[in-house]
């Protein structure tokens, strides 16, 4: 019996009494006026925490879908019962979990399903206002990055409700809870991670900086920038630029500062020098502007390449030349990628570095992770030098704790850099990481393509 009915059953018992004995039995006194019966209020879980969709949500496992069906006002548009929207929210306490969802549908009545650790609950909406909708006790079973998915199920307007939030709450909320608050666009790129290596050879200049990059299988993932050479005026990895198509990239940025690559004067324009056959260049922007060269080519993931930049003083007085080659092992040869003249500057390599980076929004919900090998400087006075120390840091998401999936440290005798991907571990920001030198560099500068 449920305690409603229990709870009526009780009541009326006791007023049936009162009224046939009266108060102390005496039928001569008068009757009470039998009350209403008033039932408890059975009110709905608090949900305190409110996840924008827009930030934090992405169709399960499609990146074009993600970009097309999700905007600033969350889930609009959706009609697919194959497209799964899934939520992530990082908690750091187990138990319970109120869930529901913030959102309306345009006309009818729409079912959906919520999920979480394989509990699931349906769920129907019909306020054609946007309402919480409450969905259901979850349990929390570790602590980290949750995975909230929910599923359309029927719509009786064919179109599946408008979702803006996800909502939580209960024991599980109640502790610190990590999500994408206010920059949606870099949350959902999600964290860069950067290895910043330590120059082994202090007052001597160096003019030649190689590396080598592998990426594991399956983390060569669509939007990944493995960026492997960089220097204090640009950089040059591997990009997964579409489903079809990779490539190698080299870029040096102009003295001007700016965004606009068109607002940059003559004066400081960065100067292609030579390229290589198939090699396409010209200006970029939006992260810093300048030359930019590419080199569309098929690399594949377990498989290690190479990479060479050559930085020193032009014969111009106050320029510098960049040029960047790429090992094709097909060939067993050295490629020219470009070699550029950057104007107002004299140096040689400095800031040594590299980084791992996704640049597509729709697949900022996929892990990526990269080996970077066997980084060696070759100095002005023709000696090698390898770099044994690096410095982990990340960029403005990691910081803001508006993501915490971001990673490195050393794998079988190499460094690694991992992001994305919701998972839960993460690396403190300075962490010094050490390698024992790997094989030496046999290069042939001089037999290496003229630019």
């Amino acid at each position: 019996m449920n305690n409603k009915i229990m709870y009526k059953l009780i009541f009326t018992t006791l007023i049936s009494t009162m009224l046939a004995t009266g108060c102390g039995g005496s039928s001569s006194k008068p009757q009470l006026e039998q009350p209403s019966i008033v039932e408890p209020a059975l009110s709905e879980p608090a949900l305190t925490v409110e996840i924008p969709v827009a930030g934090n949500s992405w169709i399960l496992g499609k990146v074009n879908e993600s970009d097309s069906l999700i905007s600033a006002q969350g889930i609009t548009n959706w009609t697919n019962t194959d497209d799964e929207l899934v939520t992530y929210v990082y908690v750091s306490r187990l138990g319970a979990m109120n869930i529901g969802v913030k959102g309306k549908v345009l006309s009818g009545k729409s079912s959906i399903e919520v999920s979480l650790n394989n509990q699931q609950q349906l769920v129907e909406l019909s306020n054609t206002s946007e309402e919480v909708v409450f969905a259901g006790e979850f349990t929390v079973e570790e602590t980290g990055y949750q995975q909230v998915i929910i599923r359309g199920i029927s719509s009786s307007s064919g179109t599946f409700p408008q979702l803006s939030h996800l909502m939580i709450g209960g024991a599980a909320a109640e502790g610190d809870n990590y999500y994408i608050q206010n920059d949606f666009y870099w949350g959902r790129r999600g964290p860069s991670v950067h290895l910043s290596y330590t120059k082994p050879n202090p007052g001597e200049n160096n003019e030649w900086f190689y590396s080598e990059i592998e990426v594991p299988k399956g983390s060569d993932t669509l939007g990944s920038y493995f960026m492997t050479n960089g220097f204090g005026e640009g950089y040059m990895g591997i990009q997964v630029n579409s489903e079809s198509e990779r490539r190698v990239l080299f870029s040096v940025w102009s003295p001007f500062h700016t965004d606009d690559a068109s607002l940059i004067p003559n004066e400081d324009k960065i100067v292609l020098l030579g390229k290589g056959a198939g090699v396409s260049t010209g200006e970029f922007g939006n992260e810093g502007a300048g030359g930019q060269s590419y080199y569309i080519y098929n690399w594949q993931a377990a498989t290690t390449y190479k990479l060479l930049v050559n930085i020193k003083p032009s014969e111009e007085a106050g320029n510098t030349d960049y040029t960047g080659y790429f090992f094709l092992p097909e060939t067993n040869k050295w490629k020219l990628i470009a070699s550029f003249r950057r104007p107002k500057t004299t140096t040689y390599v400095s800031n040594q570095h590299s980084f791992l980076e996704n640049f597509n929004t729709g697949a900022g919900q996929f892990e990526r992770k990269g080996l970077y090998k066997n980084q060696w400087l070759y100095s002005e006075s023709g000696q090698w030098y390898p770099l044994t120390e690096a410095i982990f840091s990340y960029d403005e998401t990691a910081q803001r704790q508006d993501r915490l999936d971001y990673q490195a440290g050393v794998e079988n005798g190499v460094f690694f850099l991992k992001n994305t991907g919701f998972f839960s571990e993460n690396t403190p920001k300075y962490t010094k990481f050490e390698v024992k030198p790997s094989a030496q560099p046999v290069i042939d500068f001089n037999a290496l393509p003229p630019r």
